[in-house]
């Protein structure tokens, strides 16, 4: 079970990175201020998450004291943004943002477990699947978050939720493209087993395939409109990105490209 817990730790900091830039790019003259508020406290406590898991498993690696106060740098940064929020100072609020996805991001490179043996492409690419990856998690959890918000808020235009959704389109298209050059690569380097192919059919139907039809439904719900169909399909598509993201963590644990 030790092993799994940098992968679970970098899972987390990943979403609270890409949950902070899809937040960043919602624009706050047509979303509440209290979006931001809420869903800061959702990112605080997974950024406490990340810095117990952190702290209580003490993996015997030379970065992870660092993620540990990276992480609660985060946390410290969210609790703070949310007051920022609170008195409706955006301009501000969006600064808190931004810094909480350059701490996430730190903290989940910090927390990768490079192999002695990674080229320089090898790790351009982690750095990409680091990105990209965090973008499709957090664009997916963000626009799921923000078509619950238009039932609290039913008057908000629709131009912001449908950002989301389009940035989760573009997510899932660049990532399909790192792990198509990864796993080309890779399979040129390592060839596997059936098995081990299963599990790439999984990551792929899953997560970049079965993804990108929820970003395509739930725009074309938002056509007609409605809203609380579109939260529905984006439910599912939260649950195909967690699905498709930790199988291809999993795979990249020995893998000397991103999957």
């Amino acid at each position: 079970m030790e092993h799994l817990w940098p992968i679970l730790v970098q899972f987390v900091l990943r979403l609270i990175f890409g949950i902070a830039v899809s937040m960043a790019v919602t624009p706050p003259k047509l979303v509440t201020a209290g979006f931001y508020r809420v869903h800061l406290w959702v990112l605080m406590g997974l950024a406490t998450v990340t810095a117990l898991a952190a702290y209580s498993n003490r993996v015997p690696e030379e970065f992870w004291q660092y993620v540990f106060w990276l992480s609660v740098a985060t946390a410290v940064v969210c609790y703070l943004g949310s007051v920022i929020w609170l008195y409706e100072r955006p301009q501000a609020g969006l600064v808190a943002i931004f810094v909480v996805a350059v701490l996430s991001l730190c903290a989940a490179a910090l927390s990768t477990r490079w192999r002695p043996e990674t080229t320089a492409l090898g790790t351009s690419l982690a750095v990409l699947d680091l990105i990209s990856g965090g973008l499709l998690l957090g664009a997916t959890m963000s626009a799921m978050f923000l078509g619950h918000w238009y039932l609290n808020t039913p008057t908000m235009e629709l131009v912001p939720l449908k950002r989301l959704v389009l940035l989760m389109a573009l997510a899932i298209v660049a990532r399909t493209l790192l792990c198509a050059s990864g796993l080309s690569l890779h399979a040129l380097a390592e060839p596997e087993r059936l098995s081990w192919w299963l599990f790439i059919g999984l990551r792929w139907a899953s997560g970049l395939v079965g993804t990108l039809m929820m970003a395509h439904l739930a725009w074309q719900t938002l056509k007609i409109p409605n809203t609380q169909s579109a939260t529905g399909i984006l439910y599912a598509g939260v649950i195909l990105a967690f699905i498709g993201e930790l199988t291809a963590q999993l795979l990249s644990v020995d893998a000397l490209y991103p999957l």
